[in-house]
Formats: C-alpha cells, sequence, structure tokens
C-alpha cells in the first residue's frame, strides 16, 4: 500500500450517464476502459484498476497534466480527480487531508469543505464523523477556514475497504456514453461549420463515425478535399482513427445541372448523396445516417425538403443539431477546435453550384420527374465504385 508520501499519484475517473443502464453497464464499462487506455497509449506507464462507478489511475511519476488535458476528450466520463492514496485508517486520512489542504492554502485558497463517502460501511466512522475529524485536523494544522456553503475547494475523502482516496479538485468530463457502445453511422462531412459539431454530439451518444465526403473536381479544390480530411483528423480526437470515403461527385452532378431545373437541382442532387451514403453506410456495417442540418437553414433544410431527400433512402437520418442556431453551432465549434479549420474558403460542391433561388417546398413527384429524365442509377453505381476510403488518425 502506497503511503501520503507517494502525493497525488492517482486519478480516480468518476462515470456519467452509464449508472442508468442497468444490465448494460458492465459492457459499457468495459468499452470506456478501453477507450480511456487508448487515449492515454502515449503514456505506457499508467496502471488501471476497475471498481464500480470508478476507475483508478495510477500515474506511476506521469505528469497529471497532460493525462488530464486528454481525459476530457474521452466520452462517458463524468468527472475526475487527481488524488491521495492512503491506508483506510484515520490518521493516514487526516494527514493526507493536511497535505491536499496546505497544498491549496499556498495556491492562495482561504476556505475548505470537507465531503466523506464512506464506500466500505464497515469503517468504524460515518460520514458525519470523517468531516468532523479531517476538518479538525486541517483547522489545527493550518490558517484554512471551513465554509460549507461557498467553500473555495472542497476536500473530499472517498474510503473503500482497501485505500482511502483523498481529492482537493474535481474536473468536469465530456459526458455522455463511451463511443462504440451505440453502434456505427455513417456522417456526411461536408467541411462547413456544422457537419463537424454534428459529428461530435453523435459520437457523444457512443456512436461510432465513418464519414463520406463529396467531391467534385475540378469544380472544388484539392484544399477543399484536404480540409475535409484534417476535420476528421481533429474528430479523431474523440473515437481514435476515423474512415473518410471521399466519392467523386463531378459526373453525377453536372448530369444533374444538364437535365433537372436550377431551383431543383440542389433537391435532386441531395437526394442522389444520401442514396450513395445509404449503399456505403451497407458495405460497411453503419446502422444510420448522420448530417449537420439545421431545419430551415438553408433551402435543403427546411422540413419539406428534408421529407421528399428522406423518401429515397430506408436507413434513418440522425440530425444532432437539426434545433441549433447558427450562433450555437459555431460557439461549439470553437469549443472543440473545429471552426478555423472550417472556414477556411475552399468550397465544397454543395456551395459552389448553388443555385440563386432554390425550391424550399419541393414535391417528390416533381423530383421524381426530373430524375427520370436521365441514367442518375449507372452514374451513382460508378461514383461508389470509385470512392477513394482514406483513413485520418490524431498519430
Amino acid at each position: 500500500m502506497e503511503s501520503a508520501n507517494e502525493k497525488y499519484g492517482y486519478i480516480l475517473v468518476r462515470f456519467g450517464e452509464l449508472s442508468t443502464k442497468g444490465k448494460n453497464k458492465k459492457d459499457f464499462i468495459r468499452q470506456l476502459t478501453r477507450n480511456v487506455k487508448y487515449a492515454l497509449s502515449a503514456y505506457p506507464q499508467l496502471e488501471y484498476r476497475n471498481d464500480r462507478d470508478r476507475l483508478y489511475i495510477f500515474l506511476n511519476d506521469t505528469d497529471p497534466v497532460p493525462v488530464s488535458q486528454r481525459l476530457k476528450d474521452v466520452f462517458g466520463i463524468r468527472s475526475f480527480s487527481l488524488a491521495i492514496k492512503c491506508e483506510p485508517e484515520m490518521e493516514a486520512i487526516k494527514q493526507a487531508a493536511l497535505y491536499a489542504a496546505q497544498k491549496e492554502w499556498n495556491e492562495g485558497k482561504r476556505t475548505f469543505k470537507v465531503m466523506a463517502r464512506r464506500n466500505d460501511k464497515s469503517f468504524p466512522f460515518v460520514s458525519d464523523q470523517i468531516n468532523r475529524f479531517v476538518a479538525g485536523r486541517v483547522l489545527h494544522e493550518t490558517e484554512l477556514k471551513v465554509d460549507v456553503h461557498n467553500p473555495d475547494f472542497p476536500l473530499i475523502v472517498e474510503i473503500h475497504k482497501d485505500a482511502a482516496y483523498i481529492m482537493a479538485h474535481t474536473e468536469l468530463g465530456a459526458g455522455g456514453y463511451p463511443v462504440r457502445v451505440g453502434g456505427r453511422a455513417m456522417m456526411l462531412l461536408s467541411g462547413g461549420i456544422d457537419s463537424p459539431v454534428a459529428a461530435y454530439e453523435i459520437m457523444k451518444r457512443g456512436v461510432m463515425i465513418e464519414c463520406v465526403h463529396f467531391a467534385s473536381q475540378p469544380y472544388t479544390s484539392e484544399q477543399a478535399k484536404e480540409k475535409v480530411l484534417t476535420l476528421a483528423k481533429m474528430l479523431s480526437r474523440y473515437q481514435g482513427p476515423v474512415r473518410v470515403h471521399v466519392v467523386p461527385f463531378t459526373d453525377l452532378q453536372l448530369a444533374i445541372y444538364d437535365h433537372c431545373p436550377e431551383n431543383y437541382a440542389i433537391t435532386i442532387m441531395r437526394r442522389m448523396m444520401v442514396r450513395i451514403a445509404e449503399e456505403l453506410a451497407k458495405k460497411n456495417k453503419c446502422l444510420a445516417l448522420v448530417t449537420g442540418e439545421s431545419v430551415g437553414q438553408v433551402a435543403s433544410q427546411t422540413l419539406e425538403s428534408m421529407g421528399v431527400i428522406n423518401e429515397v433512402i430506408k436507413l434513418p437520418v440522425i440530425r444532432p443539431v437539426a434545433t441549433w442556431d447558427k450562433l450555437e453551432i459555431i460557439a461549439k465549434a470553437r469549443e472543440i477546435g473545429t471552426y478555423e479549420t472550417s472556414i477556411l474558403p475552399f468550397e465544397d460542391c454543395c456551395t459552389i453550384f448553388t443555385p440563386k433561388d432554390p425550391v424550399t417546398k419541393p414535391r417528390s413527384d416533381r423530383a421524381e420527374q426530373y430524375e427520370s429524365r436521365f441514367d442518375w442509377k449507372e452514374l451513382l453505381d460508378k461514383a461508389v465504385e470509385n470512392t477513394e476510403t482514406v483513413t485520418m488518425s490524431e498519430e
């Protein structure tokens, strides 16, 4: 057993919504542990131990700062704390708590509150007694004062059968569910602001993503494609490697503009895109499509447009930011670090061919009529056949 002299040698990780998952909880915790180990694979000296609703990481002298920063991006973590591990006996607990409190005093903190949690009910003192004993030692040995309503820091004491853990800080995690517990989905990644945010939100619900991007070279540039791949690399921080399926869309897109009225071009184009995305999803065992659409934001995102576009496929379409306004989406993009890349001035095929007056309330019968004017199925199959797949990763 390590003594308090080893100081802050552990990180205690608390699970998020996993506590609500009943019989699936063990599977969720197992996946979360795998995800944590993957995220922290750059630190092979770390050791891990699970205990019901906690994961304990032994630092083995690893710098806790970069480890903590990395943990903030792992979905399924509610919060975590740097911790001192000591013997589960009162004198060792008081001594470890005193060490933690003195460090907070040295950093300018002046008030505290003890919060004890007795997981081991055989421990001879109840939580209120532990609170008083620990607070008494800190008050006697330091100039800190107790403030039970608005303390500068909490002194958290968790007592288990084999050890006690003392903490003075709690960092919020990303929340949500561990990536991979919710299956796999195909993300339509355009390169704009919205779709990376939607990807982040669906991953937060435990869904692993693959991405599909539609390239219309030479009308869209190589830089536009590289922008999308860069965004996929950024998103890989949250799930590991991200596969991007780059679809050559030029021939199909030109055929649409040759045979369909300009105001219906976006509707027909989106119908082709979701058909292709569904084909790729089925090939790659994806259970749904995901888009960055926000209701009413542009012509193709009215409810009427969404209905006419969706009717050509059977897979469900998930829209994580459907009810967000643009300012909310931009704020989240800044938070997750994708905004500056998304606004780079390289247009994708959805923007470069935008008509002046797109229809906002398209009709199914007209869309079908315009599609019947050309052999779109042959062009679609060719685009799927010639799709290039690239795997993007942080490493």
